[in-house]
């Protein structure tokens, strides 16, 4: 399977770089992994409804161009379907199975996601009604995804 991470802004805290670090290096038995940063549109704190929809379309555009056609896209998004990791394992073995081997997951900066992007993604995913920091999420996401592919082949891994 090839999985792809697309991600708005660079990770710059060091300890956040280790634990991704040590899940790319893990998930490297288990499928392809690619991860793709795009830059974030620098912004005041405050916008208005027109700058942050222009915000979000230049990042939306970035990210659109680092997804193939024929990729299978899962947004996360806030609104998105809440699955557990189990569901998450089975929702990837049936992909791999339907021929859609190349995956791509899309974080959003802060802001969020363009509804173009929303739009292009075949399942919208959230990870909890909370929000996180994107960089942090990168880090979760990839703890999962290695999770999923422990769990397809009940190979353990703590609970």
């Amino acid at each position: 399977m090839q999985i792809q991470i697309v991600s708005v802004g660079k990770v710059k805290e060091k300890y956040l770089k280790l634990g991704i670090a040590e899940f790319e290096k893990r998930l490297r038995s288990y499928c392809k992994l690619t991860m793709d940063e795009v830059s974030d549109e620098q912004a005041p704190e405050q916008l208005s409804d027109k700058e942050l929809y222009q915000l979000k379309q230049k990042e939306g555009e970035r990210i659109l161009n680092k997804i193939k056609p024929n990729q299978y896209v899962v947004a996360l998004d806030i609104q998105g379907d809440n699955w557990s990791s189990e569901q998450l394992a089975r929702e990837m073995e049936k992909l791999s199975i339907h021929g859609k081997s190349q995956v791509s997951f899309v974080i959003g900066g802060s802001n969020g996601l363009s509804d173009d992007v929303l739009k292009r993604a075949d399942q919208k995913l959230s990870f909890s009604k909370m929000t996180f920091p994107h960089q942090l999420m990168k880090l979760i996401l990839l703890e999962q995804v290695y999770r999923s592919f422990r769990i397809q082949k009940n190979e353990p891994y703590h609970k």
